[in-house]
């Protein structure tokens, strides 16, 4: 297996559980116009799809919609007044980002949210500090599925796609990596929906945990140390 010298995450369902945030914005603007709630159940699977996608679950209503735009920008203001109440990182995940730490590992952020709402949640779970790189929604003209994102995220983490590793949840995700020539990791512990068909995704691995991003990072000095001392007898 190659070594990796970088790790770029996506941030919706892959670096940070956002979902019960975003379910709690669209039920509270659902309430505001007289629509019933829809159960978590429903919005896990698209959480990482965005606005959009949340407003067309909640109002049954497409992007074509002459009041889909107003819509989309009121849910977005209440979102950004609820981000961080519920967010966490996923369970192992501050496990992975310490040992990048301890490895001199450095790791980014490609995610197609906007600026104005990732950067407030980044700081309230003070992960602002440690991240090498923050890549969002409006920083470039370009979102994902394009590669841009994440060959910016490269350059800014100097290193090249061959040495960079990409963990998303989406199929978008997947695109962006691949077009990007990025070994990419799918968070089969994200937002998954039973619909989604990861295996045609053509990407690494889907990964049940965050603890198996491990697998693909270069060696640590104390571990290379270990492997030299091993005797035959130990092997």
């Amino acid at each position: 297996m190659s070594t990796i010298k970088a790790v770029i995450f996506d941030l919706d369902g892959t670096l940070l559980d956002t979902a019960p945030d975003l379910a709690a914005a669209l039920n509270i603007m659902l309430a505001k116009h007289n629509y019933p709630d829809v159960p978590f159940e429903q919005i896990r699977p698209i959480a990482s799809y965005g606005s959009k996608a949340l407003i067309k679950l909640g109002f049954n209503i497409e992007e074509n919609h002459p009041i889909f735009a107003a819509l989309r920008q009121e849910f977005l203001n209440i979102y950004s007044e609820h981000s961080c109440i519920l967010t966490i990182l996923f369970p192992g995940m501050s496990a992975v980002l310490a040992e990048l730490q301890k490895r001199k590992i450095p790791w980014g952020i490609v995610t197609n949210k906007p600026g104005w709402l990732t950067m407030p949640i980044l700081k309230t779970l003070q992960l602002i500090d440690k991240t090498d790189c923050v890549v969002c929604g409006d920083t470039l003209s370009e979102t994902k599925p394009s590669p841009a994102p994440l060959l910016y995220a490269c350059e800014l983490l100097h290193c090249s796609p061959a040495e960079c590793i990409y963990i998303g949840d989406a199929e978008f995700d997947a695109l962006a990596g691949k077009r990007a020539g990025i070994k990419t990791l799918i968070a089969g512990f994200g937002y998954i929906s039973e619909n989604d068909k990861v295996n045609e995704w053509g990407v690494e691995k889907v990964i049940s945990s965050p603890v198996e991003i491990l697998d693909y990072l270069i060696p640590s000095p104390l571990e290379g140390v270990s492997r030299m001392r091993r005797t035959p007898s130990q092997e």
